[in-house]
């Protein structure tokens, strides 16, 4: 990913400080540890001239959540959380943004257990495009099968959305670029497919589309989304385990997140999936989930929380 292009504001702790100014100590336990926690949201631009944060309440949850996981409480309320989320785009006029809240613990005792650090709350936006490239909404990315496992649930807690779980992803994409694919599918520590480096994953037989069992993957936010909105549209929708076998012979595969939306994936394993482009489901979610983030679908309205500037 290129530099971000700064805002004028990050809001640490309470305050709206200017980008360059938004720092902190080197020996930063959470730089040491990888003791945080973290949320992509995205905010869209909608049809009505308003824009509209996508799910925001149920990522600010999501994010008390993992500090309940890693026994790292979250200084600030869901309702604080928010709210300052929306003041940060007022503030930095965004009407698109992705937009990164993360606590951490930060700088005091440097031993492997915080102790009585102090847990530091930022949030910061910036303008970010389609994750895996323009193109790939309709063309698709090549996948590498990684050789990183996902996390055994006894290892790391799966569940939340912890800065040190990254490493792990971190390790799998890498492997995938250097050897020349767009992206790395994880399989689990039993062999099933698992999800991708920042993805959820989703194949399609026919009429019937099957995503990851909630066993060994981050519980996604745009996944459920997709669940909803797929059942919605009458498809039949099955979470289970499946194997990369499986895969290879599914007509459409596709991956969900925050930062992918719905991407198509054309190929596995150097295994053309269905047709090698986007599958006529996936062009269906994919449109209706657009619809839904533009605020032209009212029965999803209460997945906005739309401002203005």
């Amino acid at each position: 990913m290129a530099g971000l292009e700064p805002t004028p504001f990050i809001w640490f702790d309470g305050e709206l400080v200017p980008w360059n100014e938004a720092k902190i100590h080197v020996l930063t336990h959470g730089l040491h540890y990888g003791t945080g926690y973290f949320e992509g949201i995205r905010a869209y631009k909608c049809a009505n001239g308003q824009s509209a944060v996508f799910r925001l309440r149920d990522h600010m949850q999501r994010m008390v959540n993992s500090a309940k996981i890693l026994n790292l409480p979250c200084p600030y309320s869901i309702d604080q959380l928010c709210q300052a989320t929306l003041d940060l785009l007022v503030a930095n006029k965004m009407s698109t943004a992705y937009i990164r809240p993360i606590s951490f613990v930060g700088y005091g005792a440097l031993g492997v257990h915080p102790g009585t650090n102090p847990i530091n709350t930022v949030i910061a936006a910036w303008n970010w495009g389609a994750y895996l490239g323009a193109e790939a909404l309709e063309m698709g990315v090549r996948v590498k099968t990684s050789s990183y496992n996902r996390m055994h649930p006894n290892t790391h807690m799966g569940k939340a959305k912890a800065c040190g779980n990254y490493v792990n992803s971190v390790l799998a994409k890498m492997e995938a670029v250097h050897d020349g694919y767009d992206e790395a599918l994880l399989l689990d520590t039993n062999g099933f497919v698992s999800e991708a480096s920042g993805e959820n994953i989703f194949i399609v037989r026919g009429k019937t589309i099957k995503t990851t069992a909630l066993t060994s993957i981050l519980e996604g936010i745009n996944r459920a989304s997709v669940i909803t909105l797929a059942k919605d549209l009458g498809y039949e929708v099955i979470e289970t385990q499946f194997t990369r076998d499986e895969v290879y012979c599914a007509d459409e595969m596709f991956f969900s997140g925050t930062a992918a939306e719905v991407t198509p994936v054309r190929e596995l394993d150097n295994r053309i999936i269905g047709k090698g482009r986007a599958g006529e489901v996936t062009k269906h979610l994919q449109k209706e989930f657009f619809e839904i983030v533009q605020g032209n679908n009212p029965k999803y309205q209460d997945w906005l929380t739309p401002y203005n500037f």
